[in-house]
C-alpha cells in the first residue's frame, strides 16, 4: 500500500502540539555593547533614577516661581543673578540638562529675561516646576525597565544603559541545526534532474535573524541509515533540528518513517497552502521540523514552525506581527479547510495601498518569493478574497 500523510492539522492545533515539545534555554551574562538584538532573561529594576536630580529642560534662569508672579512684558520682576543656590529674589543661570539649583522650583526661558547690570528681568510669571525635568521623570528608581523575555532594541539598550547597567542576562542562542536532504540535491553546477540546495542556507539564514544559532550538515542521502545517523547526530547537539526535503509521501521521502523509527513522529500533514507535508516530532528529546522540499512551502512552514520555535526556546513575549492593510488588486483564491498563503507585493495605488498577487500557485518558485513584499494570510474558513477586498499583509522581511 501507498504510505500517505496522517493527518490534515489546522495550523493552530499543529502549532500548540509542536510548542509543547520546548523549554526556555539557559541564560548568560554579556556586556551592554553586545546586548541588541538578544532577549531578556530575567526582569530588569532600575537601581537609579533617570534623571537621578531635577534638571533644567531649558536654557534661562532657575527661580523661585513665586518671585515671578505679576511679571510681564510691561512690567518685568528684576531678581539678582547668583551662582549656586538659590534664595528669594534670585536666580541662577542654566543650561538644558544642567541641575536645577537648590531653592529653585522653577526655570524661565532665556528668551523671557533680559540681562540688567548685574542683574536679570524676567517677563513672564511661571509654575512651579515649570521647565524642569523632575529626577525621575524618565525612570523612576526601582521600576522595572526590561520584562523577561523582551526583545532589545537599540532604544531598550539605551534605557538600561541610563540607569546604569553594564551587562545583564540574556538567553542563549537556541542552537538550530538544518539537515538539508534529497540525492538530487548537489552544490553547484546542477546536471538534469539536480537541483542547486538553497533551501539549507536560506532557513539558517532565518534563524540567525530570529535570534538562534544555526549550523547546515551536508546534504544527507535519501537512504535510511544515512538519515537515521544525521537526524540523531544533529539531536545530541541541537535544541531544534530543522530537516529540509523528503517529508511528503513520495517513495523518496523517508524522513516521517526515519523519526518514527528512531524517535516519535508527532503531526504529519498540516491544513496550509503550501507547505501541506510539514510534520515534526522528536529524536532522542529533541524537537524535529520536517520542512517541505519546495522552496515556497519551506520558506512558509519555516515562519510558522522553525520562528515558532526559536521564539518559544528563547522565552520571547508574543508582540505584534509586521502587517500592513491593503486591497487586493486582482482575486485571490483559497480552498475552505486549508490555510493559503498567497505571495504578493504592495504598491501605493490611486486609492491607497493595494497589494498585487505575483504567483498563487507554483511551490518551487523561489524567485516569487524574493520578488514579494509579504504573505496574504486566507483563514480555513473562507474561499479566498475579491478584487478590491481589504486585507491584512503579512510583511515577513520586517
Amino acid at each position: 500500500m501507498r504510505k500517505g500523510f496522517r493527518e490534515n492539522v489546522r495550523l493552530d492545533e499543529a502549532l500548540g502540539v509542536f510548542l509543547g515539545f520546548f523549554e526556555a534555554v539557559g541564560e548568560e551574562g554579556v556586556a551592554l555593547e553586545q546586548a541588541t538584538g538578544r532577549v531578556a532573561a530575567s526582569d530588569v529594576v532600575a537601581e537609579r533614577a533617570v534623571p537621578h536630580y531635577d534638571r533644567a529642560a531649558m536654557d534661562g534662569y532657575a527661580v523661585r516661581a513665586t518671585d515671578t508672579h505679576g511679571a510681564t512684558g510691561a512690567s518685568p520682576v528684576r531678581l539678582g543673578v547668583v551662582d549656586g543656590n538659590v534664595d528669594e529674589g534670585e536666580a541662577a543661570h542654566v543650561h538644558t540638562g544642567s541641575a536645577v539649583p537648590d531653592g529653585a522650583d522653577a526655570v524661565v526661558r532665556v528668551e523671557e529675561t533680559r540681562e540688567v547690570g548685574d542683574g536679570v528681568e524676567v517677563s513672564v510669571a511661571v509654575s512651579e516646576g515649570n521647565n524642569v525635568a523632575e529626577a525621575g521623570e524618565d525612570v523612576e528608581e526601582g521600576a522595572t525597565v526590561v520584562e523577561e523575555g523582551t526583545y532589545l532594541r537599540p532604544s531598550t539598550v539605551g534605557v538600561l544603559r541610563s540607569v546604569g547597567l553594564e551587562e545583564l542576562g540574556v538567553r542563549r542562542k537556541p542552537r538550530v541545526t538544518v539537515v538539508p536532504t534529497g540525492d538530487e540535491v548537489v552544490r553547484s553546477d546542477p546536471a538534469p534532474g539536480e537541483v542547486v540546495g538553497t533551501n539549507g542556507p536560506m532557513v539558517a539564514e532565518y534563524v540567525e535573524r530570529w535570534g538562534g544559532e544555526a549550523t547546515v550538515t551536508d546534504t544527507v542521502p535519501d537512504e535510511e541509515r544515512a538519515l537515521r545517523e544525521a537526524l540523531r547526530g544533529a539531536a545530541s547537539e541541537a535544541d531544534l533540528v530543522a530537516t529540509t526535503g523528503g517529508s511528503s509521501v513520495g517513495e523518496r521521502d523517508l524522513i516521517p518513517e526515519v523519526i518514527d523509527d528512531i524517535g516519535e513522529m508527532g503531526v504529519h500533514g498540516v491544513a496550509i497552502k503550501p507547505g501541506h507535508p510539514v510534520g515534526f516530532g522528536t529524536v532522542d528529546g529533541t524537537p524535529v521540523v520536517t520542512l517541505p522540499g519546495y522552496p515556497v512551502s519551506c520558506v512558509v512552514n519555516s515562519f510558522e514552525f522553525v520562528r515558532s520555535g526559536v521564539r518559544e526556546l528563547l522565552g520571547v513575549d508574543s508582540a505584534p506581527e509586521p502587517t500592513v492593510r491593503c486591497a487586493v488588486d486582482g482575486k485571490i483564491s483559497s480552498e475552505v479547510g486549508s490555510r493559503t498563503y498567497t505571495r504578493v507585493e504592495v504598491e501605493d495605488g490611486d486609492g491607497g495601498r493595494v497589494a498585487r498577487p505575483v504567483r498563487t500557485k507554483g511551490a518551487g518558485v523561489l524567485s516569487s518569493v524574493a520578488g514579494a513584499d509579504g504573505f496574504v494570510v486566507t483563514p480555513e474558513e473562507r474561499e479566498g478574497y475579491a478584487d478590491g477586498e481589504d486585507v491584512e499583509v503579512f510583511l515577513w522581511e520586517a
